[in-house]
C-alpha cells in the first residue's frame, strides 16, 4: 500500500465502503423505531452495490442506536442516499430520531470475514492511503425562483460571517457561494466535526435571518420552524465532494477561486464526476498546471467543480476545464448536457474551449473566511 504525494480524497478509488449512522431516539421511541428499520431495510437491502447492515443498541444508553451498513463501492451508496427515494424511505426513522449522525469509510485492513479466520482479507480494499489536510469539505444546492436572481445574490452577499470558532475542536473556515443561472451553490470548509459546524451555523441570528428573507424566493418551498421540512430541503440540496486533489509543495501566491458547472445528461451525473476526478488525479502530478486545488461534488446530474487557480483559466481554458490529453474534450461533450449550457457542438479546440468555460463559469457571490474568535 502506498501514501499518495500529494493530498487526495476520492469516492472513485473502487475499495468497499462503510457506513455508521449514530440514532439518538426520543424518550419512549425504541418500538416506533424498530418498526421503521423493519419497513426500511428491505428496501434498501434491494438497492445495487448495497452488502448488508446491522441494527445494534447501546447496552448504556437504550435511546442511543448503531446502524452499520456495507457497501460494494461509494458511488452507489450516494446516487442512493441523494435520491428522493432514499429521503421517502427514511423518513418514519428520522421521526423517531431526536439526532442522527452519519460517518462514512472506506476499508483499508480487514481479518476474518465469512470464514471466520484470523488471516486478513484483500478484496475490495482501498489500495492507497489518502493523505488528508484535516479539512472537512461540502455543498448546498438549490434553485431560485426565475426572476429573483438578483435579489437573491443581494441577499446572499449581505450576510455577516459567523464566529469561526465552533468549540475546542471545530472550526469553521470558508464560506464561498456561487450563482448559475437562478441555480445557487454554497460551499463550506471545517476543520473538526462537520455536523457540528453546520448546526453551529444554522443557531446563529445573521444566519437564520439570511435564510427566512431567502424562503420567499426558492423553487422548492421549506418551513424552517418544521424540522421535517428543513430536514427534507437540507437532504435534497446536499452535494457532497465525490474527489479532492491538492497539488503538492507550497500553496502559491495569488490564487482565485472559481466553480465551474458541468450540468450532465441524464444519468450521467456519476460517469461525467468520475472523469473529472481522474483528470484533476493526473493534473495533480504537473506543477506546471494552472489548477492547485480543486473539488469535485456530484448530485444525480448536477456537477459542480471547485478550483483554486493561478492566474486567468480562460489563459488555459483546457487545463481549466480538465480535458486536457488526447480524445478528453470528446469524452466531456458525450457526457455534459451541452443545451443546459447553451453550448452547442463538439469541442474540437481551444475556442470551442474558452467558449465551454465561459458558459460554465458560475458567477462568485461571496467568499468569506469566517471571522476570528
Amino acid at each position: 500500500m502506498t501514501t499518495s504525494p500529494y493530498t487526495s480524497q476520492s469516492a472513485f478509488d473502487g475499495s468497499r465502503m462503510r457506513v455508521l449512522l449514530l440514532v439518538d431516539l426520543h424518550e419512549g421511541a425504541e418500538q416506533q423505531f424498530l418498526d421503521a428499520y423493519e419497513q426500511m431495510r428491505d428496501r434498501v437491502a434491494s438497492v445495487p452495490g448495497h452488502l448488508g447492515d446491522q441494527l445494534c443498541q447501546s447496552l448504556e444508553n437504550p435511546s442511543q442506536w448503531l446502524i452499520t451498513s456495507e457497501w460494494a463501492t461509494a458511488p452507489p451508496y450516494h446516487a442512493w442516499v441523494n435520491s428522493d427515494e432514499h429521503i421517502e424511505t427514511v423518513r418514519p426513522l428520522t421521526r423517531c430520531a431526536r439526532e442522527i449522525r452519519s460517518l462514512r469509510y472506506g476499508i483499508v485492513r480487514e481479518t476474518g470475514g465469512q470464514t471466520g479466520g484470523a488471516h486478513p482479507r484483500t478484496d475490495g480494499l482501498q489500495r492507497n492511503v489518502r493523505v488528508g489536510d484535516g479539512v472537512i469539505r461540502h455543498a448546498l444546492t438549490f434553485t431560485v425562483k426565475p426572476g429573483s436572481e438578483s435579489k437573491v445574490a443581494e441577499i446572499l452577499a449581505g450576510y455577516a460571517p459567523p464566529e469561526a470558532r465552533v468549540d475546542d475542536s471545530t472550526r469553521l473556515r470558508r464560506t464561498t457561494l456561487f450563482m448559475h443561472g437562478n441555480r445557487v451553490v454554497r460551499t463550506v470548509e471545517v476543520e473538526g466535526d462537520l455536523t457540528t459546524a453546520l448546526r453551529h451555523v444554522s443557531r446563529q441570528p445573521e444566519i437564520r435571518a439570511v435564510e427566512e428573507a431567502l424562503n420567499p424566493h426558492l423553487e422548492q418551498h421549506r418551513d424552517l420552524t418544521d424540522p421535517e421540512s428543513a430536514r427534507t430541503f437540507f437532504a435534497r440540496a446536499a452535494m457532497p465532494p465525490v474527489h479532492h486533489v491538492t497539488r503538492g509543495g507550497p500553496e502559491p501566491a495569488g490564487l482565485t477561486r472559481r466553480a465551474l458547472y458541468y450540468p450532465a445528461k441524464e444519468g450521467c451525473g456519476m460517469a461525467l464526476a468520475r472523469f473529472l476526478a481522474r483528470q484533476d488525479e493526473t493534473a495533480a502530478a504537473d506543477p506546471a498546471g494552472p489548477v492547485h486545488r480543486s473539488t469535485v461534488f456530484q448530485r444525480e446530474d448536477i456537477v459542480v467543480r471547485l478550483i483554486d487557480v493561478r492566474g486567468d483559466p480562460e489563459t488555459d481554458p483546457v487545463m481549466a476545464l480538465g480535458i486536457h490529453g488526447p480524445r478528453k474534450a470528446a469524452v466531456l461533450a458525450r457526457l455534459l448536457d451541452g443545451d443546459a449550457l447553451g453550448v452547442e457542438g463538439p469541442l474540437r479546440g481551444e475556442r470551442e474551449a474558452t467558449r465551454l468555460l465561459t458558459h460554465a463559469d458560475m458567477a462568485l457571490i461571496t467568499d468569506r473566511r469566517a471571522a476570528q474568535s
